[in-house]
């Protein structure tokens, strides 16, 4: 199985980091292929504009989706974001590990979506969640938080945590066709003694042990 690990955490000693190293080592001993981009050392720029191409389909007005897709018929990516798509294609399973900034991505890993999902390459013309380019694919997201688990339970004073996902787990993965896997959520890591992030990094390597067997998620629509 092919595994892509996209990180987003500018400090490499995080708890963050440690499931990225953890995920890494352990899949690649179970005999997985693992592909890795770890935005913050790689210095990848979130910024969508004509730098994400090679070629150029209207010289007058930038309209991002019309020169995806003319670069998507006409090998016209960045290097950059080649690399990025092929390691992409390649993959059987897609894990995004970040820490929940602001209910959302960091921005380096929504850049991210934002330059390398291109429209013809990823999805459009009828590819799309059901019929999506990444049919037969699954994902899932490795998350941290700030708060402790009860602030995103229904009725906590930060709100569902299913809910704060759904923009990511339906709006892009789904999107582009991946079935999603239950998300990896720790609560607080900074709360914690070192004990409990060890014990919570066992956890995950026990998990990663079975994921070519687990079952996708019902994430549904809004």
């Amino acid at each position: 199985m092919n595994v892509f690990l996209v990180l987003a955490h500018p400090e490499p000693q995080s708890f963050n980091g440690a499931l990225f190293d953890t995920a890494a080592r352990a899949l690649a001993a179970q005999g997985h292929t693992v592909a890795t981009s770890d935005l913050y050392r790689m210095r990848f720029d979130p910024v969508s504009d004509r730098r994400n191409f090679t070629t150029v389909k209207d010289a007058e007005v930038l309209k991002l989706q019309v020169e995806e897709a003319w670069a998507s018929e006409s090998g016209g990516f960045a290097p950059d974001i080649e690399a990025e798509l092929r390691k992409l294609e390649a993959c059987d399973v897609l894990i995004l590990q970040f820490p929940l900034w602001w209910f959302g991505l960091p921005a380096i890993m929504k850049g991210w979506v934002d330059r390398v999902l291109a429209m013809g390459r990823t999805y459009g013309f009828g590819h799309i969640y059901d019929s999506g380019k990444f049919r037969g694919k699954r994902a899932m997201l490795s998350l941290t938080t700030g708060g402790p688990m009860p602030a995103y339970e229904k009725g906590g004073f930060n709100g569902d945590m299913d809910a704060i996902l759904r923009p990511i787990q339906r709006g892009v993965l789904q999107f582009v066709g991946f079935d999603v896997l239950a998300p990896q959520i720790h609560y607080g890591p900074v709360r914690v003694d070192a004990a409990t992030r060890q014990a919570w990094l066992a956890e995950w390597e026990r998990r990663l042990a079975t994921i070519a067997e687990e079952p996708a998620i019902a994430v549904g629509p809004y």
